[in-house]
């Protein structure tokens, strides 16, 4: 929801001194205004309860006292789906990123990045429901494992992220939601994929990610 023909987002990080700095600097962007910042994700959930709107986007740290990033973006995505993460951390480890994307995080960025990629990430997850940075990117491709003939599986960046969500416990609903797509197209994922891997049920895409790398237990 637009406040004064705005974007809307709330800041999760309990550094106060980068929220403000960053709530300033988001509220100098023409198309977002900041509604409100929480400390973690329990202020989070009462600031959400206390506003009568909800923000288009939560930036959401990861390290937190309380509830930290994980745990915040779980909650968001069984409660408030249409709210969109963006993830704003020190963390640049792979296994982290990933685990944040698999959380429902629509993409992820370092805190030390230039303003204007943070206006451009901020536009594209409304534009397009998603923001994958070089660093997302690379990421997704390192957690790929050669196959038996030292190839790697030719995965568009949409199917990884599919097979990641779908080795979850959502419902295809759910990651429809996610990946901000018609379940119509989450299905077309789920066919073709099923047929390229030679499985046939979501338990075989599973073993095949295990296989893979591309999850963790």
């Amino acid at each position: 929801m637009n406040l004064v023909g705005k974007h809307t987002v709330a800041i999760v990080d309990d550094h106060s001194l980068f929220a403000r700095s960053l709530e300033k600097l988001i509220n100098s962007f023409s198309h977002f205004r900041v509604l409100f910042h929480a400390k973690n994700g329990v202020e989070l959930q009462e600031r959400i309860n206390e506003e009568k709107i909800l923000p288009d986007i939560v930036l959401l740290d990861i390290n937190m006292p309380v509830m930290n990033g994980f745990e915040t973006a779980e909650w968001i995505m069984g409660n408030h789906p249409k709210i969109k993460i963006l993830a704003l951390s020190m963390e640049d480890d792979e296994q982290t990123i990933l685990r944040m994307l698999r959380k429902g995080a629509k993409g992820y960025l370092l805190k030390d990045i230039h303003p204007e990629i943070l206006n451009t990430a901020l536009k594209e997850l409304m534009e397009k429901g998603y923001y994958h940075s070089d660093k997302v990117s690379e990421t997704l491709l390192h957690s790929i494992s050669p196959d038996e003939e030292g190839r790697v599986m030719d995965f568009k960046e949409n199917e990884l992220i599919f097979i990641q969500l779908a080795c979850s416990e959502m419902t295809y609903k759910e990651i429809a939601h996610v990946m901000d797509l018609s379940p119509k197209t989450i299905d077309g994922y789920r066919q073709d994929l099923f047929k390229r891997l030679k499985i046939k049920n979501r338990v075989g895409l599973v073993i095949f990610a295990l296989k893979k790398n591309l999850i963790k237990l």
